[in-house]
């Protein structure tokens, strides 16, 4: 029995690119049969449109799109119950495409939506947050706080350059302009600390920004959560460091801390930026201090 696959695209992805894409991926769907197309217009539009699908009884709903799209989509999965969950389907389109890489999807388009009708399926594992005012999201690939959030903000702003090196020039703009380091203590599953924390980023994959492996030994479907923290350091050791995040390498600095968790509660004395893969959870004007994270072990089915 052929599955129902419902594909919801971005046409804003990678700065508006995605167009140019999408329209070399008309072919192999029509040779499977074809799929229900869907895009989405306004952000959380993918959110909608993936909780509908999911209730309309599509067995796939795959995201054409950037890591953004992935993360709408899953919000729109994570509405419906587990037994009824459909199949996560992921085409990269976008200027990061950090999830796909993390998750094993093909870089080829072609081949990745190719995947979307026949590859084989794998669990992965998803993280919860909520904020002090029980506003809740979930996330799938990495969740920032303080710098990491503040360099993504930046992204959003850069529109000459794209992928890595449109992260990269927003790493630097954060450097010069975001470099505070408020005290925090952070209670996890397994240990407590308390002290001045500039970046903090929690990974379920191994990669963001379109090629920092900030967290090397982080895997999605292993049920544990990593976290990579940098203690208040002066901006040019910023500079030192940011080299090595690209390699994976900075956990050998004694500035920085690497550790795993399944829970954590966070409370800052001052309003934390926080990105939810790559999406803007708390801004440069949020009032937001206080969160608590938590993983769904196999909460999702991924095509890879």
């Amino acid at each position: 029995m052929s599955r129902r696959v419902k594909l919801i695209f971005n046409p804003h992805a990678d700065r508006g690119r995605a167009w140019e894409l999408a329209s070399s991926l008309q072919a192999i769907i029509e040779r499977h049969g074809g799929a229900s197309w869907a895009s989405s217009e306004y952000p959380t539009h993918a959110t909608e449109l993936a909780e509908q699908a999911a209730r309309e009884g599509y067995d796939i709903i795959a995201a054409l799109g950037g890591d953004g799209t992935v993360h709408e989509v899953v919000n729109g999965l994570m509405r419906v119950p587990l037994e009824s969950r459909p199949l996560l389907g992921s085409v990269p389109l976008g200027s990061g495409n950090d999830f796909s890489s993390n998750v094993g999807v093909q870089e080829d388009i072609e081949l990745a939506m190719e995947r979307v009708f026949h590859g084989e399926s794998k669990t992965i594992d998803v993280g919860r947050i909520t904020d002090g005012s029980g506003r809740m999201e979930y996330w799938d690939n990495t969740l920032g706080i303080g710098f990491d959030a503040s360099a993504t903000i930046h992204s959003y702003r850069i529109t000459r350059l794209q992928g890595f090196m449109m992260y990269l020039w927003a790493v630097i703009l954060t450097i010069l302009r975001n470099h505070d380091a408020p005290l925090m203590k952070i209670i996890t599953d397994e240990e407590t600390i308390e002290q001045r924390v500039l970046m903090l980023v929690l990974c379920n994959g191994p990669r963001e920004g379109g090629g920092f492996f900030v967290a090397p030994d982080a895997k999605p479907n292993d049920g544990i959560f990593h976290y990579a923290m940098v203690e208040h350091i002066s901006r040019l050791m910023m500079f030192r460091l940011v080299p090595e995040i690209m390699k994976g390498t900075h956990g050998r600095f004694k500035q920085v801390r690497m550790g795993q968790f399944r829970e954590l509660k966070l409370k800052s004395e001052q309003p934390i930026t926080i990105h939810t893969d790559g999406e803007v959870f708390a801004g440069f004007n949020s009032d937001v201090r206080e969160i608590h994270v938590e993983i769904l072990p196999g909460a999702l089915q991924v095509i890879v």
